[in-house]
């Protein structure tokens, strides 16, 4: 038997999400937060691991939401923001609209689900093409419009009023995710959620400390909510990622802190890669940095000889890696090690 003949024709053109794990001591590459909040595991303790867990994470969405001042009725969790994606695809289906470059795992969905997907490519300071939207609005009546703000790869914040004008000429459904959102000086949507039916926004935990839960959530009208709770799978945020949630967010101070520190970092970084004359550095609003070199392929070898990983994204922008803000210790190393190869 050919199991290949039996793969629907949408799947076997895909390959499978590189995640794999290279060898290093410094880690600088997947927007991980370097500080991570081990003790909340003590949480777990008391965990009947023979109950499934609490379906609605009841405990988990009262505190997220007075925490947001939002409605408890309008949160729904998921397995990180991947599978929040897949429920908003499989809800309301497509065409799927996203910029391009932009977080991978909305057109991937959209492919393996068999939805159209629409990309518009960012015009030449990495913002929105409201015209290219308005265009494919017109054209394709796209179900959903996924955008990223701050953006992956990109690091900056699209433009409100680009955002604004894509909401209200959309008939369908605009999902605005603020992955990066903690560490924007930007506020976020979340302000203008009660103002549009058809916004959604998405955040996770993944970036700021939480990334081994996989835990993400969205926020939109209730209507939405009760639809795509629909598909939802039952049990599908497991006891342990609760427990552990419900601890860590109590620990205010301590997110703050962390927060400020990689903001602090990112910024330390940015001015001393402005300062090497063969990097070109983007601004980033997120907690990580893209920059350009005339050969990606060997600053990132180089980099990963002297036990730096970072992000080779050469075939999403081109002659661009992708540095995670660590610990200064970590970042110091980075920078010198940047300034080594890029000199030699």
């Amino acid at each position: 038997m050919d199991i290949r003949k039996l793969v629907k024709k949408q799947v076997s053109a895909l390959r499978a999400y590189d995640a794999k794990r290279v060898p290093c001591k410094i880690k600088l590459d997947a927007n991980e937060s370097p500080y991570g909040f081990a003790d909340a595991a003590g949480n777990m303790a008391g965990i009947r691991t023979n109950r499934y867990p609490d379906p609605e994470a009841r405990h988990l969405r009262h505190l997220l939401a007075k925490d947001l001042g939002v409605n408890p009725e309008g949160l729904l969790f998921g397995n990180g923001s991947d599978e929040l994606i897949y429920y908003l695809i499989t809800t309301f289906g497509g065409p799927v609209s996203y910029p391009v470059p932009t977080f991978s795992m909305y057109g991937i969905i959209s492919h393996t689900l068999c939805e159209k997907k629409i990309e518009v490519p960012l015009d030449k300071d990495f913002d929105l093409d409201v015209d290219g939207f308005l265009k494919a609005l017109r054209k394709e009546k796209p179900k959903l419009i996924f955008l990223s703000s701050p953006n992956n790869p990109t690091g900056n914040c699209f433009s409100t009023d680009r955002i604004l004008k894509i909401i209200e000429a959309s008939r369908g459904i605009v999902i605005v995710d603020e992955a990066y959102q903690p560490f924007s000086s930007e506020k976020g949507m979340l302000p203008l959620l009660k103002d549009y039916r058809n916004l959604v926004i998405m955040r996770t935990l993944s970036k700021i400390g939480l990334a081994a839960l996989r835990l993400g959530f969205m926020l939109a009208d209730p209507e939405i909510i009760r639809e795509v709770n629909k598909v939802r799978l039952p049990f599908n945020v497991n006891s342990f990622s609760q427990a552990v949630a419900v601890a860590a967010l109590k620990k205010k101070k301590e997110f703050r802190a962390s927060i400020k520190a990689i903001v602090t970092e990112r910024e330390r970084l940015f001015e001393e890669m402005m300062k090497i004359e063969s990097v070109t550095t983007f601004p980033s609003e997120a907690n990580f940095i893209l920059f350009r070199v005339e050969d990606p392929d060997y600053v990132y070898a180089s980099l990963l000889k002297k036990g730096i990983l970072v992000r080779n994204i050469k075939n999403v922008v081109p002659g661009c890696l992708r540095v995670t803000v660590g610990t200064p210790k970590e970042n110091t190393a980075f920078l010198k090690a940047l300034n080594e190869i890029t000199r030699s």
